[in-house]
């Protein structure tokens, strides 16, 4: 548990770097499938926007398929160097970006330290806004206070990841969610760092420690302005012959109508619409059974792709997860 004040509230998902081959296939799903303003930078670098921040997404050419790295915009200079400091006290080393490196993700006074699963974590302060207006299919995205949507890690250690993010953001358990998917038990923990419901989600399986995904992400997530662009996004990620992962549906606990796409990466990546928002004087932490209300139907899964994810899981066990113990420290055991 910090002694230091809290930057509860300070801390807003601002942006992620995904680091890929597929350049011309991440170009449709991001421009015309999901709906995001586009630009490319380089040969090797390519950034999609949601609103007038310069950058959200940086899609930077390398083998990994996955995201490599999250940003988190912290309102003001003195939550910025809390967490700074707090990072330095516990051993951890902090490398401080360069101009080249801040530029391209569009931000002010970048630093990065090491995080769970090898996903490095970097903190900004100032969003650089760009002058150029948006040339996007969708009307608009919802980012503002509560950041720019969520992101989903599959973890064989959970109590590790949520004392990491208590430790270093002050995050909070919004709640939990046991599910049974294929006759694996699964408990997906919710946590915030600011009014949106979550901005990360840790799922592990239920009493043994194996994680069946690939990637270290397991999905991240984007919440649409309309119900509109929701539904338009949706016909588009079909007509282009993308990959549904999961057809429209509601969630138990936040109450987000959403669906999941395949990214071309292999990941996921849902668009959402109108999740609840926390009042953080009346909240309290329960377990829903289920992920969702109604929907989210696999979109065509076989026999084969549930192997597969078998395969996954077994050979986690023989490849440790990537861990920070001095950030983490003993985890946070379940309430």
């Amino acid at each position: 548990m910090n002694t230091t004040p809290s930057v509860f509230g300070s801390v807003h998902l601002g942006y992620l770097v995904i680091e890929s081959d597929r350049f011309a296939d991440w170009r449709r799903f991001g421009t015309d499938a999901i709906g995001m303003h586009h630009d490319d930078i380089s040969r090797d670098v390519m950034r999609f926007r949601l609103d007038d921040q310069e950058c959200r997404f940086l899609i930077r050419r390398g083998p990994a398929e996955d995201v490599v790295a999250i940003g988190w915009h912290i309102d003001d200079h003195a939550s910025f160097e809390q967490i700074e400091a707090r990072i330095r006290a516990h051993g951890v080393p902090v490398v401080r970006g360069s101009e080249e490196e801040a530029a391209l993700r569009g931000v002010e006074r970048l630093l990065r330290f090491p995080g769970p699963k090898g996903i490095v974590q970097e903190i900004y302060t100032t969003p650089v806004v760009s002058p150029e207006p948006l040339r996007m299919l969708a009307s608009g995205w919802v980012t503002g206070d509560s950041g720019m949507g969520h992101v989903a890690i599959t973890s064989a250690r959970p109590t590790l990841l949520r004392g990491y993010y208590d430790t270093v953001f002050d995050a909070r358990l919004t709640d939990y969610i046991d599910e049974t998917i294929s006759g694996v038990k699964l408990k997906i923990r919710f946590l915030r760092v600011n009014e949106r419901h979550h901005s990360i989600a840790i799922a592990a399986v239920r009493g043994l420690p194996i994680d069946p995904v690939r990637t270290r992400v397991q999905h991240l997530n984007i919440q649409a302005e309309s119900l509109d662009d929701l539904a338009q996004s949706y016909e588009r990620v079909h007509e282009l012959g993308f990959d549904m992962a999961l057809s429209v549906g509601q969630h138990t606990n936040d109450k987000e109508l959403s669906y999941y796409a395949r990214t071309p990466s292999g990941f996921e990546w849902e668009v959402g619409w109108n999740p609840l928002v926390i009042d953080e004087s009346t909240w309290e932490p329960a377990t829903h059974q289920g992920i969702s209300i109604w929907g989210h139907r696999p979109v065509g899964q076989t026999i084969v792709d549930k192997l597969d994810q078998f395969r996954l899981g077994a050979r986690s066990l023989v490849r440790p997860e990537r861990t920070v113990p001095a950030l983490s420290g003993a985890g946070i055991p379940d309430d």
